[in-house]
């Protein structure tokens, strides 16, 4: 995932916290924030130590990112994207996350519809 597709500083994530609207499943809460001058989408992840070592940590982010890439096409452009993994997250794999974080999306309204037909 590009660097410009990131939300890196501080000041950004307290941004998306406050004026940002949260939607929330069991393992994710996702912060998103509609930002007007903005064409693409950002994303800024959070995964606590809490969830486990490094390793655990860092693959969990993986996972997010490789998520947010499938999901490129159909996630609305112009918003800023926080989310911040639950502990059931620590135990699921790459197409649970994938799953898990399309869900969270709908509930957000921030997929468009696909163009294979098939209704999101």
């Amino acid at each position: 995932m590009k660097k410009e597709l990131r939300i890196k500083k501080n000041k950004e994530f307290q941004q998306v916290f406050q004026n940002g609207k949260s939607f929330a499943n069991r393992q994710f809460v996702v912060y998103v924030l509609k930002k007007q001058d903005q064409e693409t989408f950002r994303i800024g992840l959070s995964v606590s130590k809490k969830l486990g070592n490094a390793v655990t940590r860092n693959q969990i982010k993986r996972y997010i990112r490789q998520s947010f890439l499938e999901l490129k096409e159909e996630v609305r452009p112009g918003n800023d994207y926080v989310i911040i993994a639950r502990k059931p997250a620590a135990d699921m794999g790459m197409q649970e996350i994938k799953k898990s974080l399309e869900h969270v999306l709908k509930v957000a309204r921030v997929l468009k519809k696909r163009n294979n037909g098939h209704n999101v």
